[in-house]
């Protein structure tokens, strides 16, 4: 069984239309995922990169229609711009990171917010939300929003932006397979080949 390390963002909407992919992926060619929740405002910042409000206008509309192209091509429903982006994920980060210490399953909580930034035009950052999307999801959200504010998950959520520095990750969704590093939703393929390799 291969093992997939997934560095991602609940900001990102590239993560929230890679999603369902990758674990469909995953489930096909029996590979165990790593998560990886990284504070990417921070990793831009340190990488030289440019969160979407720095970015040119020129860059800022070829996103916005790269966005919809993939949405459609997707059938994924997305807002144009929401209204709570971006926000300090540290938050959701951590009540994610809470919800695998507490071994419940990572991903269809990530996707949730996702989708409530991405969807729902929800605050991520803001606690009541956040607790509100986690029970909807079937999860314990105030239990979880609790425990993610504790120092354990705050360092965790440190140490895998630290990690994600190290590994030469610059954007989300990253993914390393054996070392090697495949950034973005749209190198899925190349991630699958990359599974199947013997």
């Amino acid at each position: 069984m291969k093992t997939l390390t997934f560095y991602f963002s609940l900001l990102s909407p590239w993560v929230y239309m890679a999603g369902p992919r990758l674990h469909e992926l995953a489930a096909e060619t029996g590979t165990r995922i790593v998560y990886r929740p990284i504070d990417l405002l921070r990793v831009f910042r340190e990488t030289g990169g440019a969160p979407l409000a720095g970015l040119h206008p020129s860059r800022r509309a070829y996103r916005a229609v790269e966005r919809r192209r993939w949405a459609r091509y997707l059938d994924m429903p997305i807002k144009e711009q929401p209204r709570h982006h971006p926000v300090d994920e540290t938050r959701a980060a951590c009540a994610v990171l809470a919800a695998e210490r507490a071994g419940l399953a990572v991903w269809p909580l990530a996707q949730a917010i996702l989708a409530g930034v991405w969807v729902r035009d929800l605050d991520i950052s803001d606690a009541g939300t956040l607790a509100c999307i986690a029970d909807e999801a079937g999860y314990p959200g105030r239990a979880l929003v609790a425990e993610g504010g504790t120092a354990p998950c705050r360092d965790l959520f440190e140490a895998h932006t630290q990690e994600a520095l190290a590994q030469g990750v610059f954007g989300v969704p990253s993914f390393v397979i054996d070392g090697e590093l495949f950034f973005g939703q749209d190198r899925l393929d190349f991630v699958r080949r990359a599974l199947v390799a013997d």
